[in-house]
């Protein structure tokens, strides 16, 4: 049986390979045609010039976009010394330039290390960021600048693969809600040059790497060749990241209908720790098959009732 005819009992994420041009809804789109308008979503924007790791999330796997948006993520991009653009990237307008000649490779892997760790960022007014309930890339297009908070964000990895001439590739792996491009105008405004970002391709999403990615020609010959759903991570594979637990099936059954898990219904822990390190955390609920049923979250105290977050399985099932 083809993957368009099995779709409705397949659900789960394709890790996508986005390439330029191509905005992340335009992906959705062409896999929500191919697979004969299955709900499709994604993961974490990226911008029509941003290529690389796109998860896009099929059936059920559209449930569990808000934990992934929760992973860390890892960046190639390429920073372009001297010169400042109005939207930090190199769509938008130059604003100022200056010569390069000055910076050292040593200033510049000095100034890249300042930025390493929890940092405080400025979202770009070309940015979907609201503020006052309007997008701020919607001000921006008006002509107004508006005064955006900063926010804490963490710069896990940051390091120079190279530098060619006043072009500097980096490799970055940082925290949900980064802005790359405002990263790179900051290492650029510090230096003393400005910068704006080049390029940029995102090579990871949590677990989810560019290494396993289809683009979105491979996805389509697969589908025609009936072997796409092959290609497709199991959501409980997608989660993997989360820690498990495994309920009898009288509790598992109540779970689908959204009831909470009480302590002493909990069989046993897996992948997570201690107590301290399940506070507040989600977490995936197994039956006794290992069949994932919802994603729970941890109570306070160790004796308090599991919540069920989000149930992933149909209660008729």
């Amino acid at each position: 049986m083809g993957f368009a005819q099995s779709c409705a009992a397949v659900d789960g994420v394709l890790i996508i390979k986005k390439e330029a041009g191509w905005t992340s809804h335009d992906v959705v789109a062409k896999v929500r045609h191919l697979l004969g308008g299955v709900k499709v979503g994604h993961a974490g924007t990226l911008d029509p010039a941003a290529t690389g790791v796109l998860p896009v999330l099929i059936g059920r796997g559209t449930r569990i976009a808000e934990y992934l948006v929760e992973w860390d993520k890892e960046y190639r991009a390429v920073l372009r010394l001297g010169e400042t653009t109005n939207t930090q990237d190199a769509t938008g307008t130059v604003l100022a330039s200056h010569t390069t000649d000055s910076v050292t490779p040593e200033a510049i892997h000095e100034m890249v290390s300042r930025f390493h760790g929890p940092i405080e960022q400025v979202p770009p007014m070309y940015s979907a960021v609201k503020v006052g309930g309007v997008p701020l890339y919607k001000s921006a297009r008006a002509g107004k600048t508006v005064v955006r908070a900063a926010r804490t964000i963490v710069i896990h990895t940051l390091e120079v693969e190279a530098i060619q001439g006043r072009d500097v590739t980096l490799r970055i792996v940082c925290s949900k809600g980064t802005y790359v491009r405002t990263l790179c105008a900051d290492i650029g405004e510090a230096l003393g040059v400005g910068g704006h970002m080049l390029a940029l391709e995102r090579r990871r999403v949590g677990p989810l790497a560019i290494d396993h990615a289809l683009t979105v020609e491979e996805v389509v010959t697969r589908h025609a060749l009936g072997r796409l759903g092959d290609d497709l991570l199991s959501l409980d594979r997608a989660l993997d990241q989360l820690g498990i637990v495994v309920v009898d099936e009288q509790t598992a059954d109540r779970v689908r209908h959204g009831a909470p898990v009480p302590a002493a219904k909990i069989l046993r822990w897996e992948g997570v720790a201690d107590a301290e390190h399940r506070s507040h955390r989600p977490v995936r609920i197994h039956d006794t098959g290992g069949c994932l049923v919802a994603i729970g979250k941890c109570p306070d105290n160790s004796g308090g009732a599991l919540k069920v977050e989000k149930v992933l399985i149909d209660q008729d099932v």
